[in-house]
């Protein structure tokens, strides 16, 4: 037994083997996904937007291996990219919470979407593709996951006209899209600590069961719950960064 007080928390609820994936994950074949094993971790509670961000940045400073997290909104929520200007989002947001995102990328609206980060740390062998490459690889397996779904899918072979600053008006090379309509999207930042890559599918409020998602993209998956340690560094770096009117308003 571990002595690791992290460790000792984790609930292991399930480990599936390539033999017991999803069926869509066994369809495509075991080369399809993209990690031998991924970790999920299970957050079913909503949040405020600050600290949405906030978990996810205190996860990347301690994964050690591919981490996936699907997440809920308190209220409906605007995030803008980390180089978006502030009096851009504000008509957007219109009353919503209003948040930074660390990642780049346009204005995405929260709340009915499905949100979700995928983790990677800097040694794992995935982080070596360029961000252009990893962007569309991730795409490719959420599209064949939606299209399992019932939802018609596909990864845009190039990117339509901008627009606005708004994230799902129109869609760059290999987001996912329905014909011209873009269904998700997502922003990439690469840290000493790793990759995190922070998306939105936007399919009306419907709901996919998240271990279907994490079988895209591993042959074993392992949930685990949020240690106390790592809210407690989210919860100091909400209030110490995404809480606050300084970073709201770094443009």
């Amino acid at each position: 037994m571990t002595n690791d007080p992290e460790e000792r928390e984790r609930k292991t609820i399930t480990e599936k083997s390539a033999g017991s994936l999803s069926a869509s994950t066994e369809r495509w074949g075991i080369r399809s996904v993209l990690f031998e094993q991924i970790i999920e971790i299970v957050d079913p509670e909503p949040h405020s937007a600050a600290l949405n961000m906030a978990v996810d940045e205190a996860l990347l400073q301690r994964a050690m291996a591919p981490t996936l997290r699907i997440y809920r909104w308190c209220q409906p929520a605007v995030s803008l990219g980390y180089f978006s200007r502030i009096a851009e989002a504000e008509p957007t947001a219109a009353g919503r919470e209003l948040v930074r995102r660390w990642t780049g990328g346009g204005l995405v609206e929260h709340g009915e979407d499905i949100t979700y980060t995928l983790l990677v740390p800097r040694d794992a062998a995935f982080f070596q593709y360029t961000p252009l490459d990893s962007y569309r690889m991730i795409h490719e397996r959420i599209a064949r996951w939606l299209s399992d779904g019932g939802v018609s899918a596909g990864v845009a072979p190039s990117s339509a006209a901008e627009t606005s600053g708004a994230c799902f008006v129109s869609h760059v090379r290999y987001d996912i899209v329905t014909g011209n309509t873009k269904l998700a999207g997502a922003a990439q930042r690469r840290t000493r600590w790793g990759l995190l890559h922070q998306g939105s599918i936007q399919i009306g409020g419907a709901r996919h069961d998240a271990i279907a998602l994490a079988g895209t993209f591993a042959t074993r998956i392992e949930q685990t719950e949020i240690s106390e340690s790592v809210w407690r560094s989210a919860e100091e770096i909400a209030q110490q960064k995404y809480a606050t009117e300084g970073w709201l308003r770094k443009f």
